[in-house]
């Protein structure tokens, strides 16, 4: 394959990198950025767009080091990658059935996987696939072997237990632990009970950017440690509080604390977050729960510091109005774009003014909210958006005339 022109960025400042090479319209959109071994990560770059980029001011802005790299490594989108694998799996499954003198037809390949999870030597199915009879006169090694893997599970359902747990049946394999390392940390877990967030993987990039030292965080929705992790390894906190009520989630949480050597700096709260009892301890507090974390918004209000106040990083799904577009009409997508955004604003108001009000609840002092930054961290429909806001809350100060010391208002 020809090789891709790529930014070659150290691991931690890949999503700051990658924000700026796609707002400069430099960022190839049809290829994946590639993890190295070593630490750093390959940014795609459209070849038109090299001749435009200025290496200095990356490295000046970012206060790390880049350089253009040309990459032989296969950047194809996750769309294309899987493709490729469910091709190549019907393929083996053709000439499986051919050789017991079944005849292949059209059916059974719409009932192929359209998309799967790798893990390791681990690939778990969809529900929509393998639903015809003739599958179970098959060996599920031949499936495996055509994914490329050693075991394989299929998921039917997310339970209605309050955890959102998997429900997963093992097809191949001893066991179900799986390992997944991304950005250099290590997440081990179950996937016959826990849950891995792929597509969160920018925004455990951006908070692997953050500078956290001296900071206490609390992370009031931790699970397997996605952004628990991240805070501790490359953003630096002094101590992470993590608060997670599944304790099957809580099991893999103290093995990757421990995997990747921060446990010392970590204090895990198992159970319901609302009856959590720290109060004034947060530098910044992280709540990672979609479709909404606002049940844990009171809750992050007491934990804030009360003299000096913090961040917030408030997750939310946001729904746009639906708008009528004309089919292939680029200026009605640009400007879609542009409405989705607007709707993101005014819930992040809304949500200023709310937390304004709960803090001043909280406290009896009047605190001030500024919106920091509002991150897109993936679509689940064309007007379904996952969201984050950076919202900075602090105490309003009034300086004492006669003593000169500062007190909340």
């Amino acid at each position: 394959m020809d090789a891709v022109p790529c930014l070659c960025v150290p691991g931690r400042h890949a999503q700051e990198f990658r924000t700026c090479l796609r707002s400069k319209g430099a960022l190839d959109l049809s290829s994946c950025l590639v993890k190295n071994s070593d630490g750093t990560v390959l940014l795609p770059i459209l070849k038109s767009c090299l001749s435009q980029l200025d290496l200095q001011s990356f490295n000046a802005a970012s206060n790390s080091a880049c350089e253009i790299v040309w990459s032989q490594s296969p950047l194809k989108s996750k769309k294309e990658r899987t493709q490729t694998g469910v091709n190549k799996l019907g393929k083996v499954l053709q000439e499986l059935l051919e050789s017991h003198g079944e005849r292949w037809v059209e059916e059974l390949r719409g009932d192929l996987p359209r998309s799967f999870q790798r893990h390791g030597d681990l690939v778990l199915l969809g529900d929509s696939c393998f639903s015809l009879p003739l599958w179970k006169k098959l060996l599920w090694s031949a499936v495996a072997g055509g994914l490329g893997a050693k075991r394989l599970a299929k998921m039917s359902r997310i339970s209605r237990d309050g955890f959102r747990s998997p429900e997963v049946t093992m097809l191949l394999g001893e066991h179900s632990w799986v390992k997944h390392v991304d950005n250099g940390i290590s997440y081990e877990f179950d996937v016959t009970k826990c849950m891995f967030s792929a597509g969160n993987i920018t925004e455990k990039l951006r908070v692997a950017g953050f500078d956290c030292r001296g900071e206490t965080v609390v992370d009031l929705y931790a699970g397997i440690g996605y952004f628990t992790l991240p805070y501790l390894v490359h953003a630096k906190a002094s101590h992470v509080h993590a608060c997670e009520w599944n304790p099957d989630a809580v099991e893999a949480l103290q093995k990757n604390l421990l995997a990747n050597t921060v446990s010392d700096r970590c204090t895990i709260h198992q159970g319901d977050n609302r009856q959590l009892q720290l109060c004034d301890v947060a530098d910044r507090v992280n709540l990672g729960l979609i479709p909404s974390s606002e049940d844990g918004w009171p809750v992050a209000c007491r934990l804030l510091k009360r003299t000096t106040g913090g961040i917030l990083h408030i997750h939310q799904n946001i729904t746009s109005p639906l708008r009528d577009t004309a089919a292939g009409d680029a200026t009605q997508r640009v400007s879609g774009k542009k409405a989705d955004r607007e709707v993101w604003q005014i819930w992040a108001d809304d949500t200023a003014k709310h937390i304004s009000s709960l803090l001043r609840d909280v406290t009896g002092a009047i605190w001030t909210t500024n919106i920091q930054h509002i991150e897109h961290v993936k679509s689940y429909a064309p007007h379904v958006h996952h969201v984050v806001l950076d919202l900075e809350c602090r105490p309003l100060l009034i300086k004492d005339t006669n003593t000169g010391t500062e007190q909340t208002l």
